[in-house]
């Protein structure tokens, strides 16, 4: 079983950036992969990034390659997402969520805990 809780979410400007940190309880926090997905107000969840349960591979959604970087530290049992050059449609809740096998997944289905989410809102 592992508890995961958002924080880092806010308010930011245009351009501006923001650090999300994911922090896990439980000891398996290391052997799990992990993933941020995002849902705005009407419109389904979807997929950002994901990390190995090593750390030494990511995998992200076109939509923000380039601009977000997934990260963790299993010394801690947290994870992180960065974002950077932030635009008004990243805007949404977002959630961290673990997947005990660690495919690097962008199928929110086989992420089997979430945390309950940080709400982030860029204005133009």
């Amino acid at each position: 079983q592992v508890q995961l809780v958002e924080s880092g979410g806010g308010l930011v400007q245009a351009g501006g950036s923001l650090r999300l940190s994911c922090a896990a309880s439980g000891r398996t926090f290391s052997s799990y992969g992990m993933g941020w997905f995002r849902q705005a107000p009407g419109k389904e969840r979807e997929f950002v990034a994901a990390i190995s349960w090593s750390g030494g591979s990511t995998y992200y959604a076109d939509s923000v390659k380039g601009r977000f970087t997934i990260s963790r530290d299993n010394t801690k049992n947290t994870m992180y997402l960065q974002m950077n050059s932030l635009k008004p449609e990243d805007t949404a809740a977002y959630y961290c969520a673990a997947d005990p096998n660690s495919l690097m997944t962008r199928v929110a289905g086989f992420y089997a805990y979430w945390g309950q989410g940080t709400q982030v809102t860029v204005s133009s």
